[in-house]
């Protein structure tokens, strides 16, 4: 009698498959252009460079994840740009310090490994670190039945970047007249999705069939890495902040002085149709600009004279506009006047 043998592939984690995926990455890793970085892919550990012409080097981690973005990414099973998303999480959280993105990992974890699936989202992860000017050095893929339902996945990224002692982008740098800038976001990037899911189903509303959510709910993050180091590089900065949650008010008090403060124009903000969207659908303003970055996904401080320097290194579509000033108080965020959603 043939006795029914126990194996991990029965359990549901297929080696093979995942063996495949490190393949994929590696081969796809290598064909990068530009200068010969060491290839880990594949290793126990990976390793890096560390550039030679900063005198006091400091480095800088960060990790994040895209939370329910990934849901829209299932629905719509579309998969190629929510690595964007991922690397885009963590190296704009990185620049605001000026610090250089040296590399990316990625953790991804599945239910069952489909290498159609996972070679989108890795082409995704490559494109983010290429347009960030980092390395994809390495990462885990996590095979999870039982965790995670059929077709479900979590992922999360770590990145790690250096910066002169000398130029750490700092509050302490900010004074009083200095200027706020607002950047323009690419959309809702990765936050608020939750809220988003929320609206969508008590709605009861098909994205796959509403070509304009279709569209904006899975547009990747803005990742705004060069544009960050140019003016860093030129000294053109005081401080910057990445607006993720918790909105303007949250992430501009962290680059403030205690004994400063931060007043907002809302009157100011050129904000986009898919917040105009959002804001129809009985949302208050309150809550919008405590979820959503509204419009405004990267804010600069600057010294006023410096203006139109700085909006030279950005696009048309993404050049900065002044939206407030810093002013005396205790590290407060004041929003005056309201966001005109309709214009």
């Amino acid at each position: 009698m043939k006795k029914n043998l126990f194996t991990y592939k029965k359990s549901g984690v297929n080696i093979a498959a995942a063996d495949r995926f490190v393949n994929f990455i590696a081969d796809i890793s290598s064909k990068k252009k530009g200068d010969k970085k060491l290839n880990n892919i594949g290793s126990f550990g990976s390793i890096s460079n560390l550039p030679r012409n900063i005198k006091n080097p400091k480095i800088v981690a960060c990790t994040d994840g895209v939370g329910t973005k990934i849901e829209i990414a299932n629905l719509l099973n579309k998969y190629d740009t929510i690595g964007i998303d991922l690397v885009a999480m963590s190296v704009n959280d990185l620049v605001v310090q000026g610090a250089k993105p040296l590399f990316f990992l990625d953790y991804i974890s599945i239910n069952k490994i489909n290498l159609k699936k996972m070679k989108s989202l890795i082409k995704g992860i490559i494109k983010g670190c290429n347009i960030s000017q980092c390395s994809l050095v390495g990462g885990e893929t996590a095979e999870m039945p039982d965790t995670y339902e059929k077709g479900k996945f979590d992922m999360a990224g770590f990145a790690v970047g250096i910066v002169d002692g000398k130029k750490i982008l700092t509050k302490k740098r900010v004074r009083k007249n200095d200027l706020i800038l607002a950047v323009p976001s690419s959309g809702l990037h990765s936050n608020g999705f939750s809220l988003v899911r929320y609206l969508i189903k008590q709605k009861k509303i098909d994205i796959k069939k509403n070509h304009f959510l279709k569209k904006e709910l899975i547009k990747p993050t803005k990742i705004y890495v060069k544009e960050i180091l140019n003016l860093s590089k030129r000294n053109l900065l005081k401080s910057c902040a990445n607006i993720t949650g918790g909105g303007l008010v949250d992430n501009i008090s962290r680059i403030i002085p205690n004994k400063l403060a931060a007043e907002i124009d809302l009157n100011k903000i050129k904000t986009l149709k898919i917040f105009k969207w959002l804001k129809k659908n009985n949302i208050t303003d309150k809550e919008m600009l405590k979820t959503f970055n509204c419009g405004v996904g990267f804010c600069l401080i600057i010294n006023s004279k410096n203006i139109k320097k700085i909006q030279k290194y950005f696009s048309k579509k993404h050049r900065p506009y002044v939206i407030g000033k810093i002013t005396s108080g205790k590290n407060k965020v004041k929003l005056n006047g309201y966001i005109d959603w309709l214009k």
